[in-house]
């Protein structure tokens, strides 16, 4: 029985290409029962994700272009679920 990989959807934004390239560093997650994307804190997952951008950026785009995308994204995230409560600090 012939078996095939699944074919990874095609990324159509720069945006979308820097969350996938993080996602794969382990350097996000996505809330499980809200589905927001949450920074993991993790330097050493981020730097994978920026050495990912620099060495293998997507066509068309330059290496300096892909690691500011990746940067934008790690901005515009948090740590934690909007939607999710906070925890209590005592």
């Amino acid at each position: 029985m012939l078996m095939s990989r699944e074919r990874r959807p095609a990324i159509r934004t720069l945006r979308g290409w820097a969350v996938s390239v993080l996602n794969e560093a382990g350097a996000i997650r996505e809330c499980g029962e809200h589905g927001w994307i949450q920074d993991r804190g993790d330097p050493h997952a981020h730097e994978r994700a920026f050495d990912v951008a620099r060495k293998n950026p997507p066509e068309r785009y330059s290496p300096e272009a892909a690691a500011v995308a990746i940067a934008e994204v790690l901005e515009s995230i948090g740590d934690t679920c909007p939607e999710c409560p906070a925890e209590e600090i005592v």
